[in-house]
């Protein structure tokens, strides 16, 4: 594993834990050369999945555009990196539970997965995402978006 601070390929292994159900483990590393420590996850490759775009057409399944938007929404909030990488996981298994046979994923699913778990995490983050997802066209939409969620 790389150093993310000096890019050494020497590190060792300081903790290590079982997190998210027994589904992944999340390990406390140290750099034997800058002695900087960072953390890694480790999961298991469940299923290859395909996503299906709303303009028909099918890509790979790329579970890190799901952690970049929910860190984009998330920015500077108060909301940890392991609380993020939580929900992912979430959304994740949600997804392998619900794919149909082929694999196939509709990305409707998963961007109302993702505003489900930020809304119930952070409503400015929910926000945030909602309004690049569904392309509010004027503010109308968007405050009416707003008032949903102070009822």
């Amino acid at each position: 594993m790389k150093c993310p601070k000096c890019s050494m390929s020497e590190t060792k292994v300081i903790d290590s834990r079982s997190v998210k159900s027994d589904s992944a483990i999340r390990r406390r590393r140290e750099c034997n050369d800058c002695g900087f420590r960072f953390t890694t996850y480790e999961y298991v490759e469940k299923i290859e999945m395909m996503v299906e775009k709303q303009s028909g057409t099918t890509e790979e399944f790329e579970l890190q555009k799901i952690r970049n938007g929910i860190m984009i929404a998330c920015r500077k909030r108060q909301i940890t990196p392991e609380h993020i990488e939580r929900l992912v996981n979430e959304i994740y298994n949600e997804l392998v539970s619900t794919s149909d046979n082929n694999g196939i994923i509709r990305s409707s699913l998963i961007g109302e997965l993702v505003m489900q778990k930020l809304k119930e995490t952070d409503e400015v983050a929910y926000i945030r995402f909602a309004s690049v997802y569904r392309k509010f066209k004027d503010v109308k939409e968007f405050m009416s978006e707003l008032q949903n969620i102070v009822k």
